[in-house]
């Protein structure tokens, strides 16, 4: 029995390269959904606890966007697994 050191180290570093990358794809859409902008001077936004308001529509959708890419790359590893 031989083991191809190679190949299994280039497993491990596209492994641990992906799982960085989406690790910070799903950190920026926790933070795209959870971004709080201080409301405008004179507005009329819902008093929140914290003064806080809802994210922005642009943040928000960024972070959709983020979700659906690990959705993409965890349907594309399933895949893989199943083929």
């Amino acid at each position: 029995m031989s083991i191809d050191w190679a190949a299994l180290g280039q497993v491990f570093g596209i492994s641990l390269a992906v799982t960085v990358a989406m690790v910070g794809v799903f950190t920026l859409g926790i933070v795209g959904t959870s971004r709080k902008g201080a409301p405008e001077q004179g507005g009329t936004a819902a008093v929140v606890p914290g003064g806080a308001v809802g994210a922005s529509p642009l943040a928000r959708t960024g972070a959709y966007a983020c979700f659906a890419v690990c959705a993409a790359v965890v349907a594309y590893g399933i895949y893989l697994i199943v083929a």
